[in-house]
């Protein structure tokens, strides 16, 4: 059954401040607009009409209807001239009990420097009014701010799914006021972690009938897939049964252009790892495994808050240093500091949109090597990073080990992943000639990468001043 087009209505911009995340909506330039609209109506909730099964291939059925209110976070550019005819949607991230717009902190960089428009939905129940998964100190966008969000209504998360679409297509609804006089072309839907295993439900049973987005982006995801009721807690815990639980894959049939982005962390987590849902990449389906990658780093927790586009080499480099703290909690060991998630991330983007627009599919890219056993194991060379996958400087001329494995801690800590940097005499090894030996292979793996499609010529530059900053004792 289509979503209740009739009843959805679009209220906004909002005045006054805008709550996402920790604190207040950031990295929105001179050169854009960033506003906030409400949006109500009545939306469907489904069950699936049959088992779950590893193929994806799940058939929806409408089970009931609710009434909603919920808010959209639109950042666009105030120059039509500007706008690249994209629009990129946020199934905005709650694991903290609160919306968390991850993928936009990875990925403002490219979305404003390539005048893409954004927009992210509070899709899910718990970051609007809370539930049981949150940090401490941690308040769901209701409590952070009453007055302006009291109205916000959820009828909970079996919901988020039509929310989901009628979101998408407001924004194509040019009478909504959402994108001003832009002109869309195309819209993708993207989200990490928990968002990504909602999507990935989305994709294999809502997208057939609702076709709204052109696109996903699939970020870090595990190996099963949110329930269909919406109860992703439960699901997690009833392990033997749930859709979480279960390897599930995008089915092969898929409508449209699906990119999944998958790091250590994703593909090797005891008991949820991505692994037992690989497929190959088809017509219409790529996945990327990140050598090297953590769900999670220092570009989430420090470089996101300060990469504006302005930040010098010197500062980007301070916020790559390792660190074993995070919002008050002490991790076992120095999280995972490598650059790549953050690059690849941005050619990720640029390769799904192109691949929208033009129908050239992006480069595939080879698995990470993972060695059979009692539990699998990632394949790694001599100094302790991982084999295979996407490639990256930091990964083939190394002065650390970067894996997105061994973390240990309270809460989340898992997710974050390691860092544990060369000593001198491996240094010596690798580099006989200092820095300069090390800036020469590294410049030359970071040509291979931008052949390769695996990050992106724009950030050539910066990449090679924050390697020349990066290098240890500099």
């Amino acid at each position: 059954m289509p979503s209740l087009l009739e009843a959805r209505s679009v209220n906004g911009p909002i005045e006054g401040r805008i709550t996402l995340g920790q604190g207040t909506f950031a990295h929105a330039p001179a050169n854009y607009v960033v506003g906030e609209f409400f949006l109500d109506g009545t939306a469907n909730a489904y069950s699936l009409g049959g088992d779950i099964t590893a193929d994806g291939k799940w058939q929806a059925e409408t089970s009931g209807h609710a009434a909603y209110k919920t808010r959209m976070v639109v950042a666009r550019p105030s120059d039509a001239a500007k706008f690249n005819g994209t629009v990129v949607v946020e199934w905005l991230n709650v694991s903290s009990g609160t919306d968390g717009a991850p993928d936009w902190n990875y990925l403002h960089r490219e979305l404003v420097r390539e005048g893409y428009a954004y927009v992210g939905v509070s899709s899910q129940k718990v970051g609007l009014e809370g539930g049981k998964m949150a940090m401490p100190g941690v308040l769901p966008v209701k409590q952070a701010d009453p007055e302006r969000y009291g109205s916000l209504a959820h009828p909970g998360d079996a919901y988020s799914y039509d929310i989901f679409s009628q979101a998408g297509l407001a924004i194509r609804d040019r009478k909504s006021g959402l994108l001003g006089s832009l002109k869309l072309d195309r819209i993708l839907a993207m989200g990490e972690s928990q968002s990504a295993a909602f999507l990935t439900t989305y994709v294999n049973t809502i997208d057939p009938q609702e076709r709204v987005f052109d696109g996903f982006l699939i970020h870090s995801r595990f190996r099963g897939a949110a329930p269909i009721d919406g109860d992703f807690l439960s699901s997690m815990q009833a392990r033997e049964s749930s859709a979480a639980a279960k390897s599930v894959q995008i089915r092969a049939d898929v409508r449209v252009p699906v990119l999944m982005f998958i790091t250590e962390t994703d593909l090797m987590a005891p008991m949820v790892g991505f692994l037992p849902a690989r497929q190959g990449d088809s017509a219409r389906i790529r996945t990327w495994e990140v050598a090297g990658t953590a769900h999670a780093d220092t570009y989430t927790v420090v470089g996101s808050t300060i990469d504006s586009g302005s930040a010098t080499s010197a500062q980007l480099a301070r916020a790559f240093i390792p660190t074993a703290e995070i919002m008050g909690l002490s991790l076992g060991k120095p999280m995972n500091a490598a650059p790549q998630h953050h690059y690849v991330m941005e050619a990720a983007l640029s390769a799904l949109n192109s691949w929208v627009a033009t129908g050239k599919a992006p480069p595939s890219a080879p698995t990470l090597s993972v060695a059979d056993g009692a539990p699998p194991t990632l394949i790694v060379d001599r100094f302790g990073n991982s084999v295979g996958g996407v490639r990256s400087p930091w990964m083939d001329v190394p002065t650390a080990i970067f894996s997105g494995l061994g973390q240990s801690g309270p809460g989340f800590a898992m997710l974050f992943g390691t860092t544990f940097a060369f000593d001198e005499s491996q240094l010596a090894e690798l580099y006989p000639d200092g820095k300069r030996d090390y800036l020469a292979k590294f410049e030359a793996s970071l040509r291979s990468a931008i052949e390769a499609g695996f990050i992106l010529p724009a950030d050539e530059i910066e990449i090679r001043n924050l390697a020349a900053e990066m290098y240890p004792g500099e």
